[in-house]
């Protein structure tokens, strides 16, 4: 991969991570109307299985890309798309919090 296109590729893997949290924000604030109320133990697997299933999908987004160039033995490579992968997840983390503290 050329170094000039590690900051493209790290923020499409950004943009995929904010797309997927906010999908899964979305199955959990409309979860009981879609699904109904969960009873007995269905609830709480199903929130871990989320759960699970959430921590794979963005640990594969984030870290991905960066442990496969990094077992390629481009180290180099794999620290900076990773810091700008948390880098644009940090300014939209940011943005996000900045615009909630704006229109609240």
């Amino acid at each position: 991969m050329k170094n000039s296109r590690l900051p493209l590729f790290a923020l499409l893997h950004a943009l995929g991570t904010i797309l997927y949290v906010g999908l899964v924000a979305t199955v959990i604030s409309h979860g009981e109307r879609w699904f109904g109320r969960a009873s007995g133990i269905a609830g709480p697997v199903a929130i871990l299985m989320l759960f699970v299933l959430s921590a794979t999908i963005v640990g594969t987004l984030v870290l991905g890309r960066p442990i496969w160039l990094y077992f390629e033995g481009k180290k180099k490579e794999a620290l900076s798309f990773f810091a700008y992968t948390v880098g644009f997840l940090v300014l939209a983390t940011s943005a996000l919090f900045l615009g909630l503290a704006l229109w609240a």
